[in-house]
């Protein structure tokens, strides 16, 4: 990875720590706090055992002569122990409390990342969401937002507390012994030179990772909803090889990763080893008089003698015992920052995918109008464009008032759900949208939605139950009201039948519930809005004839001196349209009312002569399976006999 992108990419991911609140300063505190509790207790661990050893000790002076340093009663160090039990109980608390801390900082930071990504898929509508298997959204908003947790629980407070708990051993130790001092401060650097080395490729594999995981999850997710169409086709053993192969690539990719964090923990681990042993051979050596460097002045337990049997101790028991016990504290926030070094590359890998979806750029809707209802709805030289700025659709004029209803045809691509979009606030557009006389990008686009129903091919139902989903944009609701709504869309029956009611179960994705079930439900949602304009794509598409009559007659009701703009290609069901617009890529190249557009040469008769051919087809010609003369009653009972 480039190192100026790694680097703005970690400016990133500091500026977000405040929303981590004051649980990211409480975990360093109590790291801090804890720190010097340790050294208090490497302090009495060891002057108690330097009392308790040397305070019994025999020293030879002649063959026949020794000295015996005075007996130190156990009950003289009754006091130091209750302290060393009170500081361990201490720093197990303050370890208790630190943990407890940082996950509530990393649980706050992800909440709000979560937000803020879900805020940004929202102003970036479906028409931008679509341009990506649900299963990569799934890895941006779960996976990677998670890969975020140790970077600010861990990471973070590790990078202050490793510049501060070596700083204060030091100051403990530099005034006992300056040579185990200068020890410590010379080897300190080779921990974090190392770890630099050895992890320079990691937030590249990280991020490599992210994006093989990414491609999986979608590919998965989108196989995985198109299960029975796999089915249907055979196509079940070459996907399965297709997902074993991209299996094997984030395996491998994520070896590779594991491979580098075992390295740099081994490396890591030698080097805090080799300067724990340095330390300890100088005090070996200096024990035994090898070395006489080190310390300030005579600090011996001994006095001064001239006998040279007597061996002298430059420091007593007590210096070394404390700088040991110290030493491998002084590494360990070393190490805890290379072991918690990958968290920062997880995070850098996931932030350069957090970064590029919320600094995409918006469609311009930063007005603040207000209107009451809609009486007009107008374009002129309009021309929509894709979020990455490719024109769709346009130029292209038309107007629509207070209870007319307006008619999208044309092929597939012309840019009928385009227009939908920029419509909705999705798109950005260029010319004039006006509503009123407003122009779209001026008004509060929340409060503009409300003012729309919206009801597309593909119904969306939530988890939860009949009442949630129906009652979705009023929950206050009463039961009359949602009887009522329902009866309107042609679906009380069926979820009177239900055990529960309108507490009845709505798994996710609608499951439990056939296509026309869901679409009528989702129907009655649209009703309860209010709304003075129908927003309609393709409401009955995927439905079969008797639902498609159902839905289309509640339409019919509901839409009773309201205004519509519906996408259809039930050509022949548009009879009671005012106007018609027949597009072919991107432009305008018929208009007129029904009547007109089928009595004249042109697009929409062929179209219009297509769309009854194939209504034919399907009710005059019969299905069968596997050679037989046998006709079936549907597509479900085809589906079925393929499977047996």
């Amino acid at each position: 990875m480039d190192k100026s992108l790694e680097k703005s990419l970690l400016v990133w991911l500091k500026a977000q720590k405040k929303a981590c609140g004051l649980f990211l300063k409480l975990s360093l505190w109590l790291g801090m706090i804890s720190a010097v509790a340790m050294v208090a207790q490497a302090y009495i661990i060891a002057t108690i055992l330097d009392g308790v050893i040397m305070g019994q000790q025999v020293i030879p002076l002649t063959d026949n002569a020794q000295m015996v340093s005075s007996s130190v009663s156990i009950d003289t160090y009754t006091p130091h122990l209750i302290a060393l039990i009170a500081l361990m109980l201490l720093r197990a608390l303050l370890a208790y409390g630190r943990e407890r801390a940082s996950f509530e900082a990393g649980k706050r930071l992800r909440g709000h990342i979560r937000a803020v990504v879900m805020d940004k898929l929202t102003k970036l509508g479906p028409a931008f969401i679509k341009g990506k298997p649900a299963g990569s959204w799934a890895s941006i908003v779960l996976e990677q937002v998670e890969d975020l947790q140790d970077f600010y629980a861990r990471y973070l407070p590790q990078i202050s507390l490793a510049g501060f708990i070596p700083i204060l051993i030091l100051a403990a130790v530099f005034p006992i012994n300056w040579a185990a001092g200068l020890i410590l401060l010379l080897t300190a650097p080779l921990i974090p030179m190392f770890m630099i080395l050895v992890g320079m490729g990691a937030a590249d594999a990280n991020r490599k990772n992210f994006s093989a995981l990414a491609r999986l999850s979608g590919h998965f997710m989108d196989r995985l909803k198109g299960l029975s169409t796999l089915k249907l086709f055979h196509r079940g053993d070459a996907e399965l090889k297709v997902i074993a192969t991209a299996s094997e690539e984030f395996r491998s990719r994520t070896m590779s990763v594991l491979r580098m964090a075992f390295l740099s923990s081994a490396v890591l681990e030698f080097f805090a080893a080799v300067s724990i042993a340095v330390l300890a051979v100088y005090f070996g050596f200096s024990y035994l008089g090898h070395l006489d460097f080190g310390y300030y002045g005579a600090h011996a337990n001994i006095s001064s003698s001239t006998d040279p049997q007597i061996v002298g101790i430059p420091f007593s028991l007590f210096t070394g015992l404390f700088i040991l016990i110290l030493a491998p504290e002084f590494y360990q926030p070393l190490r805890d920052m290379g072991t918690h070094y990958h968290a920062k590359a997880q995070a850098v890998g996931a932030a350069e995918a957090l970064i590029t979806l919320l600094e995409h750029p918006e469609p311009e809707f930063v007005g603040h109008v207000r209107i009451n209802s809609i009486e007009t709805l107008s374009a002129d030289n309009l021309e929509v464009f894709s979020v990455d700025g490719t024109r769709l659709l346009g130029p292209l004029s038309f107007e629509l008032k207070d209870n007319q209803r307006l008619a999208l045809v044309g092929p597939s691509g012309a840019g009928k759900t385009s227009l939908l979009n920029a419509l909705l606030g999705f798109l950005p557009y260029k010319g004039h949208l006006l509503i009123n006389g407003h122009e779209l990008s001026a008004l509060d686009l929340a409060h503009w939605r409300q003012h729309l129903a919206w009801l597309g091919q593909e119904p969306q139902l939530f988890h939860g139950t009949v009442r949630d989903n129906v009652a979705l944009a009023d929950p206050a609701l009463p039961d009359d009201r949602l009887w009522h709504l329902l009866a309107e869309a042609n679906i009380s029956d069926f979820v009177k039948a239900q055990p529960l009611g309108l507490d009845a179960p709505v798994g996710e994705q609608s499951s439990g519930l056939s296509v026309g079930q869901a679409q009528r439900i989702a129907l009655a949602r649209a009703l309860g809005q209010k709304a003075s304009l129908f927003v309609l794509d393709e409401p009955t598409a995927s439905l079969d004839s008797q639902s498609e009559q159902a839905v289309s007659s509640a339409l019919n009701r509901a839409m009773a001196g309201k205004m519509c703009i519906m996408v259809t290609h039930r050509l022949d069901q548009l009879d009671q349209m005012d106007t018609i617009l027949v597009l072919d890529k991107g432009l305008i190249v018929q208009r007129g009312d029904f009547t007109t557009l089928s009595n004249t040469h042109g697009l929409f008769q062929t179209l219009l002569r297509e769309n009854i051919e194939s209504v034919a087809d399907i009710e005059l010609v019969p299905l069968s399976v596997s050679g037989s003369d046998t006709p079936l009653d549907s597509a479900a009972e085809l589906t079925k006999g393929e499977a047996q």
